[in-house]
């Protein structure tokens, strides 16, 4: 039965930082962690090495199939992302990458090449997993969901904090564009739409701090994660 195996989604648009809490509640339980988005982030990065155009659907469903993508612990417990043999974990960061990602999962075939591969990661003690359709159809049939939202400026300002400590410049009013654009285009399209699930718990992050959110989630999976 799956639900031997307790998987947490936790889903929600761009900068509502469910990166980063969850990494911190799998390492919180000790549970396996799947950054869904940096699936489709390292398509986009093999199609740009290959130089292929993001308007042919059919090369990019060829490279979804030919790219093998790793997930490795560095010394210091950052996750690295291997691609193609190459750490390509910074290039992924970037913006380009981000609207290679939401431009290819846009595609039915994309995303079903990479159903499997995101189950797999489905292994003892349990997952977290944070995207965009972790609770509606990756694993719909998941023991604890979560969404996780927070106003576009908010996350835009977050996002622009981030890069200015990477040394990249970027812009306010560029990045709350670019955020605006990314959500109607997962909410719009066709396939695998980014919605809540039914019975997913809503939390607005807007105005707290990393820990409170931590705590928020861990409350909904620690009274029952051993039932």
């Amino acid at each position: 039965m799956p639900d031997i195996v307790p998987v947490l989604t936790i889903d929600g648009p761009s900068g509502s930082g469910k990166g980063t809490i969850s990494r911190l509640v799998a390492h919180r339980l000790g549970w396996h962690y799947l950054d869904s988005g940096a699936l489709y982030r390292a398509v986009g990065v093999a199609a740009g090495w290959a130089g292929i155009d993001l308007d042919d659907d059919g090369a990019l469903v060829r490279c979804t199939f030919d790219t093998q993508v790793d997930f490795t612990e560095a010394g210091d417990g950052e996750l690295r992302v291997i691609v193609n043999g190459t750490d390509a974990t910074d290039e992924l960061r970037t913006e380009t990458a981000g609207a290679a990602a939401s431009a290819i999962a846009a595609i039915p075939q994309v995303r079903a090449a990479l159903r499997d591969r995101q189950r797999a990661f489905r292994q003892p003690p349990g997952l977290v997993t944070d995207g965009r359709d972790m609770g509606t159809v990756i694993f719909p049939d998941a023991r604890y969901k979560v969404f996780l939202t927070a106003s576009a400026e908010e996350r835009a300002e977050r996002r622009h904090k981030q890069l200015k400590s990477k040394g990249v410049s970027v812009t306010m009013d560029g990045l709350l564009r670019e955020i605006l654009a990314r959500d109607a285009r997962d909410a719009g399209r066709t396939v695998a739409p980014l919605r809540p699930a039914d019975d997913a718990v809503h939390i607005d992050t807007t105005g707290l701090g990393i820990d409170a959110v931590v705590e928020r989630v861990l409350a909904l999976v620690a009274p029952r994660a051993g039932s």
